[in-house]
């Protein structure tokens, strides 16, 4: 049996458009983009083009976009960047407490430098409260980092309204839009963003490759040393393939918006529906009404969530119990904990993402595969 792959937002299948638009870059056009004969000249042609085609998605200019390895990468050079060059007006940092772990621990390491981060609390829908935030902020504060929509519960943060506090106050604004890029709509200048992380395996490109987008005259220092790519920001030979892969699936994955988002929230909404209806002392986490279209993360009472998910791997089902990043930890997630579940509540929940390759019977054969499993948890 093939699987039934519900974990889109750890990763997803990459399109075969884009393999078809990768291909040439790792057979034929394979130059180093730092050569000057025509083949390496191709390959940079290629890494510009691409360039160009992530900028106007995102609205900003092409000069303005970074090239790096993925989210955590980008989350680490944004904050840590922005922070140590601009240390001379201030030494703190506002972020929240359901941040991605790239951003929690890159705030930890500031800490240990003397920077101080005050790390925000969330209500019980994961939402960040905006006059709090306004009430933390300092003559001292030189960033605000939040992320645009979380990965485990896929509340939607009000961005456009952080980011117009955070130019008031003369504060840069980061954002890991990891989880939103490709599926909700981006525009960097009208939802006042300075700075932005985004990974291309979770639009369905390649895994490697993500951008890091900084406003221009932001002073922020290189996380690589070495040669002089990416403007002097990042040194190391350049993935073209994959630099390619990443603008193309961006350009379908922005095509076709409307579409997708329309698509995985009704399959969502039937999932939740079929669901409620046939299983007792079901919850549905975060805010239902402001989330990701793919998102539910679902408690179920009295149910051991690891348990859950293994038992549905037994069937072919790949699901979550959170993040992929802290998968192997016995911990419970520490985005759930903070919208007031106990660890007993936390542990008892998994996360189905629905993507754009699931369907209707894959969802049915979930809903059924979950009354079988549950129960007999229950009963047990």
């Amino acid at each position: 049996m093939e699987n039934i792959y519900l974990d889109n937002s750890a990763t997803t299948r990459i399109d075969d458009r884009v393999l078809e638009e990768m291909l040439p870059y790792l057979k034929s056009n394979y130059g180093n983009a730092s050569s000057l004969y025509s083949l390496g000249r191709e390959s940079k042609k290629a890494i510009e083009d691409a360039r160009d085609k992530v900028a106007k998605i995102l609205n900003c200019k092409s000069s303005e976009i970074y090239f790096t390895s993925g989210g955590s990468e980008s989350d680490n050079t944004a904050i840590k960047g922005i922070a140590r060059a601009n240390r001379k007006k201030g030494n703190h940092i506002i972020t929240s407490k359901i941040e991605h772990r790239a951003v929690l621990e890159t705030c930890k390491t500031l800490e240990k430098e003397g920077f101080e981060i005050t790390y925000l609390d969330v209500d019980r829908y994961g939402r960040v409260d905006i006059e709090k935030l306004k009430s933390v902020i300092r003559k001292d504060t030189i960033l605000i980092s939040i992320m645009y929509a979380n990965n485990e519960i896929g509340t939607i943060q009000d961005i456009e309204k952080i980011g117009k506090i955070a130019r008031e106050n003369g504060i840069y604004f980061h954002t890991d839009a990891v989880q939103a890029v490709g599926i909700l709509d981006i525009d960097v200048e009208k939802q006042n963003i300075d700075s932005l992380s985004l990974s291309a395996h979770k639009f369905y490109g390649p895994k490697g490759i993500g951008v890091l987008y900084v406003k221009k005259n932001i002073k922020f220092e290189k996380f690589i040393d070495g040669g002089h790519q990416e403007r002097n920001k990042r040194a190391g030979t350049e993935n073209v393939a994959n630099i390619v892969g990443l603008a193309k699936a961006l350009e379908i994955a922005t095509e076709s918006l409307q579409e997708h988002k329309n698509k995985i929230s009704s399959l969502r909404d039937y999932f939740e529906s079929n669901l409620k209806s046939k299983i007792e002392n079901v919850t549905i986490n975060g805010d239902i009404e402001n989330r990701l279209p793919g998102n539910s993360n679902i408690l179920f009472l009295g149910v051991n969530g690891q348990d859950l998910l293994l038992n549905l791997d037994m069937l072919g089902i790949c699901v979550s119990s959170g993040s992929a990043c802290t998968s192997g930890s016995i911990d419970p997630s520490h985005v759930l904990t903070a919208i007031g579940l106990d660890e007993e509540k936390a542990k008892s929940s998994i996360r189905i993402s629905i993507g754009k390759y699931n369907t209707k019977e894959e969802i049915d054969f979930l809903v059924k595969s979950l009354i079988e499993i549950v129960n007999r948890q229950r009963n047990v």
